[in-house]
């Protein structure tokens, strides 16, 4: 299986095993996304090629995790002018300000690319104040509704996009989004992404039966031809769907992505017998992306992650399907599903990469976030990694004790440390 998921996948850290590095998706799309960030980054640098005497910050102490660097080591992180200046075992220039960071993790910004965090007045803020300074806002609306999402986005203190609904009215949760199929309208996408092209930046396509009915392949071709007329992916929502797996994935193409991707049967990505389906190889082959959607219904079961990691199918992304309920319950916070899969037996590199680099390279719009390097946008998350005993619960009330869980101790967004109703400072 190892030789089969090679073919067009990325070493993201030659300190990862050899399983998380041949398991790695990287699409051609998502190789021009890489390559953008390092030669836009490089050309930022040169303005700290000199040593600086005095920095806006350092985060000081910390163990810094940077995937797309390699890097797990104890360092400083020195800040300018809302950029990461410098990431060394020692930084000797005074700063401004100074964030005490020893004993905790240091990482990336976190990259959510499922939420539905544009809709409550707080919601953007919450999840800053979990570490999370890029996000999207995953089909809450339609064309009906998405103004108002598109507004909160712009005003958000994070960067944040939107996926459309092919449903114009949105999620519905007693009638289903597209049950009726006139609601899947592929007129009405196309002029309201045609008018907000900067913030719209891609389709999202629901595709559980309680969703579609048995309307899911039409769905799913029309949001592919709304999405292929703005070269955008299609997210779809997996999991329950009237139609297997093996008819819907076809249609989907390189860059698009997979949520939900631990959802149990019918129309699971693995067979009874515990195998990958060979149409979801076939489709990460082609550059499909595979996300976990965390949620709360559904979406995640343990014996189902269990399986499909023992395959040896890792997720491209970690995601949580943040909604204001999910606060209180299984979500919690972008940590806490991180927390998960360091039970299940991902290494933290795994983890922090999934959540940074990885995430950056699925929308544009995020190709310079994701990275500690020089020259890149200052967003970091200080998180504490405990040791003890705690809880976690899947989609279907069954609990797992792991002896890791991650906190949120400080962000800071574009060099400067963000307050937030959960922000504590160190």
């Amino acid at each position: 299986m190892g030789a089969t998921f090679r073919k067009g996948r990325l070493a993201f850290s030659e300190h990862v095993d050899e399983l998380w590095r041949t398991l790695l998706v990287v699409n051609r799309r998502q190789f021009l996304y890489t390559s953008t960030i390092f030669e836009t980054v490089s050309g930022v640098s040169t303005a700290f090629a000199a040593k600086p005497s005095k920095y806006d910050l350092i985060v000081k102490g910390g163990r810094v995790i940077d995937p797309s660097r390699g890097l797990n080591a104890i360092r400083d992180v020195g800040i300018i002018n809302g950029h990461i200046a410098a990431v060394q075992a020692a930084l000797n220039g005074s700063a401004v300000e100074t964030i005490n960071a020893r004993g905790k993790l240091v990482v990336p910004g976190l990259i959510d690319i499922h939420t539905h965090a544009g809709g409550p007045k707080e919601g953007l803020a919450l999840c800053l104040s979990d570490g999370v300074t890029a996000l999207i806002d995953a089909g809450t609306k339609g064309a009906d509704g998405i103004d108002e999402t598109i507004a909160a986005a712009k005003r958000g203190p994070q960067l944040c996009r939107v996926l459309i609904n092919i449903g114009r009215n949105g999620v519905l949760r007693q009638e289903g989004d597209t049950m009726e199929i006139g609601r899947a309208d592929v007129g009405a996408a196309r002029e309201l992404i045609s008018r907000n092209r900067d913030m719209v930046v891609g389709v999202k396509a629901r595709l559980s039966q309680n969703v579609t009915g048995s309307n899911d392949l039409e769905v799913l071709r029309r949001s592919r031809e709304v999405a292929s007329f703005f070269d955008l992916p299609v997210m779809i929502h997996m999991g329950q769907t009237a139609s297997p797996l093996a008819k819907l994935l076809p249609i989907l193409k390189s860059g698009d992505i997979v949520t939900h991707m631990f959802a149990p049967p019918p129309n699971s990505i693995i067979d009874n017998a515990g195998q990958i389906l060979p149409e979801v190889i076939d489709a990460r082959e082609r550059g499909v992306l595979f996300d976990l959607g965390n949620g709360r219904n559904g979406h995640l079961r343990w014996d189902i992650a269990d399986r499909v990691l023992k395959a040896g199918f890792l997720p491209d992304t970690l995601s949580t399907d943040w909604t204001m309920s999910s606060r209180a319950d299984q979500v919690i916070n972008f940590p806490n599903v991180m927390s998960k899969f360091l039970l299940l037996g991902l290494s933290l590199d795994q983890v922090v990469a999934s959540t940074t680099v990885n995430a950056s390279r699925v929308f544009p719009v995020f190709q310079t976030r994701g990275t500690l390097k020089q020259g890149a946008p200052a967003d970091i998350a200080v998180l504490e990694l405990r040791e003890g005993s705690f809880e976690f619960v899947d989609n279907y009330g069954n609990k797992r004790a792991g002896r890791q869980k991650l906190f949120p101790s400080v962000t800071v967004l574009a060099g400067k440390q963000a307050a937030g109703p959960a922000q504590k400072r160190l």
